[in-house]
């Protein structure tokens, strides 16, 4: 059922990149429906990159409105040539990047906060949420980020590595070894 549900979002992908760059130009043209619209497409992969960063829920949601903010701002220099959805969390990373170097300290990611991402996409009833929580649980905090950059935000393994700072191998490698672990949650011992 999991496979299913990442099957699904990423088959979006396209349709949802498409969708996310009209709203960016109707943002930069000053409609503020279309930012509206961007904000609840986009808000939960924002928060979640911000939190893997910040690695405190309180800053995480700051450095979210913030970058809605910045996205306000910065959206008539924005050119149709890439991942939208990158250019969006490259302006995430790079706040709570600089609230970082401002409050110079580094903590970790409590688990609780990690597993609540999942529960702010709208599109998961109650049970499949609690279930998908369960399974994210399994896996560790880096593979839990390239899973949930890759599922939520619909990044490609190239972005997610350009993101995280990591060789393109390792994020490949976390993404099939997190979803080898989920598979296996999942299906038991008859994933292998």
């Amino acid at each position: 059922m999991l496979t299913l549900l990442i099957q699904t979002i990423e088959s979006g992908a396209e349709q949802d990149s498409q969708k996310l760059e009209s709203l960016l130009l109707a943002v930069a043209a000053g409609d503020r429906e279309a930012l509206a619209a961007l904000y609840d497409r986009t808000r939960a992969a924002v928060y979640a990159l911000a939190l893997s960063i910040l690695k405190n829920a309180q800053e995480a949601q700051d450095t979210c409105q913030d970058s809605f903010v910045r996205l306000w701002e910065a959206a008539p220099q924005y050119r149709p040539q890439g991942s939208p959805m990158a250019w969006i969390l490259s302006i995430t990373r790079n706040l709570a990047r600089m609230k970082l170097r401002s409050s110079s300290r580094q903590l970790t990611l409590e688990d609780a906060e990690w597993d609540a991402i999942p529960a702010l996409g709208p599109e998961l009833d109650p049970e499949d949420r609690f279930l998908l929580q369960t399974a994210l649980a399994s896996l560790s905090s880096l593979e839990k980020q390239v899973i949930l950059l890759h599922a939520v935000a619909g990044l490609k393994h190239r972005e997610i590595a350009a993101l995280l700072e990591l060789p393109m191998a390792t994020a490949l490698s976390k993404y099939h070894r997190a979803l080898k672990k989920l598979r296996y949650f999942m299906e038991g011992d008859d994933a292998q």
